[in-house]
């Protein structure tokens, strides 16, 4: 793949940013977003008291994965994340389902919230009240939890908070991942320029590279999926999330370095080699630490350049929405820099 001319200048400039507005502005308001989601759903922890442990969990749908990440390392019965239709066959009235559709819902939700309902399980399901899919789900054992912003973050920060009041899940403070989601949005707002703003600055590395992401604990490698998926859909280039032993053939295989190559070379006949972006959340585990020396040797063996987005400060869920943020705040200046929001030339 070639390099498509970057222009750095573009990440400064204000007209040229003005085109990503609505973007940046969705990324500055998601703190906010986090705190509308919990205030909605005040009233429905009281009513879950009257709930007692299930034989099992499910959760459906398309953002099963995120509770997965946080429930499996800690939930007391089994749990099961299912993001196709329906649900498994043994579930039923003893099972507790949790379905997360903020934004509305897809075939496959619905029909996951039909078997809840035809089942008789108990089904919590965070979807807009004036919604077919709140429809769908009325019954006796159903606990509504109302979506108010689309976002599937919050939404799932206010569930999480919410299985954590029937002790299936560990304590997710709302407030906190609000407080980073803010502190992310203060140190890449497109107000601060490229000598001071972290994203600014690794959207550069990203100019000329196709980015490898990594991250050690299951909620850092989640975050890198989202990342690369966000990189992919902004610049319409390639980029990979995986686990050490995927990325390190990658690396390995990279093209060497040309030491000698003409630095003002037309951009489209260079092809692009590898970068390595680390995702660190704080967690130390010896496997973690292991794999990460791994990558980061391998790395400097290839001449693969290396750069590690860290966020250690606070609980997990925070650390991991500090880190998703700061990777799409990434992926919107490097398709500010690539032209990808500039207006058609008339």
């Amino acid at each position: 793949m070639s390099v498509q001319s970057f222009d750095e200048s573009l990440l400064d400039d204000a007209e040229a940013l003005q085109h990503a507005d609505a973007a940046l502005r969705g990324l500055a308001e998601a703190g906010a977003r986090v705190r509308t989601e919990a205030n909605a759903s005040n009233d429905v922890a009281e009513r879950l008291t009257q709930l007692g442990r299930p034989r099992a969990l499910v959760a459906a749908g398309a953002d099963a994965r995120l509770l997965r990440a946080v429930l499996e390392p800690w939930c007391p019965v089994p749990f099961v994340a299912w993001p196709g239709p329906g649900l498994p066959g043994w579930v039923g009235a003893l099972d507790l389902v949790v379905v997360l559709a903020p934004g509305g819902s897809d075939a496959e939700t619905q029909s996951a919230v039909q078997e809840a309902v035809r089942r008789g399980s108990t089904l919590i399901v965070a979807c807009p009240t004036q919604s077919p899919l709140a429809e769908m789900a009325e019954g006796r054992d159903t606990i509504l939890v109302p979506s108010q912003t689309g976002d599937a973050l919050a939404v799932a920060v206010v569930v999480l908070q919410l299985l954590h009041v029937l002790e299936l899940g560990p304590e997710v403070n709302g407030e906190s991942v609000a407080m980073a989601l803010d502190d992310v949005a203060s140190r890449c707002s497109p107000y601060a320029d490229l000598a001071s703003n972290p994203a600014k600055d690794l959207s550069l590395v990203l100019a000329e590279a196709l980015p490898l992401v990594w991250g050690g604990s299951v909620l850092a490698a989640r975050a890198g999926r989202r990342v690369a998926e966000t990189l992919r859909r902004a610049s319409g280039r390639a980029a990979l999330a995986a686990d050490a032993d995927h990325l390190v053939p990658v690396i390995e295989g990279s093209p060497p370095r040309d030491l000698f190559a003409d630095p003002w070379a037309d951009p489209a006949a260079t092809p692009l080699r590898p970068a390595l972006f680390v995702l660190d959340d704080g967690s130390e585990q010896p496997v973690i630490r292991a794999n990460r020396g791994r990558l980061l040797a391998t790395a400097e063996k290839a001449q693969v350049h290396t750069r590690t987005i860290s966020w250690t400060e606070g609980p997990e869920v925070a650390r991991y929405a500090a880190l998703q943020s700061m990777g799409t705040y990434v992926a919107i200046y490097l398709a500010v820099g690539l032209g990808k929001y500039l207006p058609a030339a008339t």
